[in-house]
Formats: structure tokens, sequence, C-alpha cells
């Protein structure tokens, strides 16, 4: 199981934010690449980084950030990121910087034909990232929630070629709540590309929960304010889940 912690960066700092509000946030560093080598430090196999205000902008806004996180970890693990994606140019300049997965949300939804391009253009290489809300999918930093079913919409990407989904339940997001790993194993069983699960991982039962149910295809687990705020040490984390994935 490979535990991935998320850095969102909003106007050049680390934050969290509680069910995506942007004026919800809480200021963990000013120094992203300073906490990316500390991740790494604690056995971190990948990192997820989140460009905040370039998802509301929907062109990237983060770079200096961005370029400094890549150029401190990039050589010893992989960097997958989202966030304002909209174009293949930035996929390609993302790629060439030392990205090594970038993940497609709302574009996926709006623009299937682009996200079809992308997988074509750069096999391996991209991510889509389905958020939802009781089976449904949102939009727009969840702002917009969508008629579509994430179970539908997740065979559909698959065809497309996608490495893997991440799938968040914004009802749990930065919320302390637990996982939902009812609707990430029903999603799992419905595709058969990995799956990460994201939102609501508080502690080590979470890991423990999504250890036992591994085998459905849930390949990893992104950790947020978990993390962050001390309710789960992610050295332990990750050593746990390895002793369970082994057994």
């Amino acid at each position: 199981m490979l535990l991935i912690p998320a850095i969102d960066l909003q106007d050049g700092r680390c934050v969290r934010l509680r069910q995506g509000d942007l004026n919800d946030a809480t200021v963990f560093s000013e120094d992203p690449a300073a906490m990316a080598e500390q991740w790494l430090e604690q056995g971190a196999r990948r990192l997820h980084l989140v460009d905040l205000n370039g998802a509301v902008a929907g062109k990237p806004k983060n770079e200096a950030a961005i370029r400094a996180i890549v150029e401190a970890v990039s050589d010893d693990i992989p960097v997958q990121i989202g966030g304002g994606i909209r174009d293949l140019d930035t996929i390609e300049r993302y790629l060439d910087n030392g990205i090594t997965y970038v993940i497609i949300g709302t574009a996926a939804v709006k623009n299937p034909g682009f996200l079809r391009d992308a997988c074509s253009a750069f096999p391996g290489n991209i991510i889509v990232g389905l958020d939802a809300r009781d089976g449904k999918v949102a939009t727009d930093g969840w702002s917009k929630l969508t008629r579509h079913d994430v179970l539908d919409l997740a065979r559909k990407f698959e065809d497309y070629g996608v490495e893997s989904i991440i799938y968040t339940d914004i009802g749990r997001d930065g919320m302390l709540s637990g996982v939902n790993i009812e609707a990430t194993v029903r999603l799992a069983r419905s595709v058969s590309i990995p799956v990460i699960a994201s939102g609501g991982v508080t502690d080590l039962r979470d890991i423990e929960a999504l250890c036992a149910v591994e085998d459905e295809g849930i390949e990893g687990a992104i950790l947020g304010r978990s993390i962050y705020e001390g309710t789960l040490d992610f050295a332990q984390a990750q050593q746990r889940a390895d002793e369970l994935s082994s057994s």
C-alpha cells in the first residue's frame, strides 16, 4: 500500500483546506520544498501536489514552489500534480520539468476528448481525479455537482488509457472523519486499473482498513490533514502498511 503525502500549494505556501474551501485554509509551511524533503526522509515513495491557485485560474500558478519541490525530491521519488491542467502544453512542460504523473480532474469531466488526447500523447503519465459525493461527480473545485455517475465515468476513462484513478469522497476530505472504504472498494471493483483513495484518512485504523481491501485494486492513499495535524504518524503508517501488505 502506497501512502502518498499531499502538499497543497496556495500562494507559494503549503496549506490544507476543509472540503476544498479556499477560504478555509490552514498554513502548515512557508517552505513547501522543505516539507517535501521531510516526507522523503520519513519514507515517502511518492508525493502528491495540488496547485490550488492553478485550479481556480485554469493554468499553473505556483510554479516556483513546484519547481523547488521537484528539484528537491524527483531524483528519489515520483511526483504527481493536479490543479488547473487544461491543455497538452501544460502536461508536456510538467513532464519535461521532472513531474512523473499529471492529474486531470475537472477538465476530464468537461472535456473528455482532452483526456483521451492526453492519454494518447503521454501514455503511462496520466492519472484522472474523480471527486464525488453520494456517487455523483463534482467539478470546479467541488462547487458543482454533476449528474455523472462516478462508476460510469471511471469505466469510460479506463478505456481511454489512464494510469490510475484518484477517488476523493468530498464529504470527508479535510474533515478527519474516516475514509469511505465502501465507496472506494465499489469503484475499485468496477475497473481493472489501480485506485488511490483520498479524503478522510484520520489515523492508523484507516490505513489498516484500506490494507484489508488492497487486493480489490486499491493501490494507495493520499494523506493530508492527518499527517499535518498529527493524528497519523506518516513513517509509522507506511511501516504498518508495508507489514500488512507483505503478510
